[in-house]
């Protein structure tokens, strides 16, 4: 099993939405590198979902992939907001995954407090520059950042 983090703005999809709803899609992930990242995912493997662009970033739960990499059917959708003009129902360049929740922290482990502990320093959430959306999490640090909940 591999884990990652995935962030997501909270008014989109949070961790308590995802919680509710039992199982969801991912998508709209619109870079290459979070999308390869994304297509890498097995059924099983588990996630951090982290709440970003809001008042209180940072890591709120944890889900699992239930559904591994397919066409995101978002960039074929005129109206949503993650339309692709160049993607085709024959060449779709974007991937999706289905989620369930599996735990919702007591408390967002937040951004400011994840950069302090040193376990994290390599974490490339915590890294100067870096803004994907998906990326994969060690089992160390992992191990980690459950640790502090």
């Amino acid at each position: 099993m591999a884990y990652w983090l995935m962030k997501s703005e909270p008014d989109e999809l949070s961790i308590t939405g995802l919680e509710h709803l039992g199982e969801a899609r991912w998508d709209g992930v619109r870079n290459y590198q979070a999308r390869n990242f994304l297509r890498a995912m097995a059924v099983g493997d588990e996630f951090f979902f982290y709440h970003s662009s809001c008042p209180e970033p940072g890591i709120a739960g944890i889900g699992k992939i239930v559904v591994a990499a397919y066409p995101d059917p978002t960039a074929l959708e005129p109206s949503s907001h993650y339309f692709d003009a160049k993607a085709s129902p024959d060449k779709n360049p974007w991937s999706a995954i289905d989620v369930a929740h599996v735990q919702t922290f007591p408390k967002v482990l937040g951004l400011g407090y994840l950069k302090q502990q040193t376990a994290l320093a390599e974490l490339p959430l915590v890294q100067k520059g870096s803004r994907l959306s998906v990326m994969p999490v060690t089992a160390e640090q992992w191990s980690a950042v459950l640790a502090l909940g």
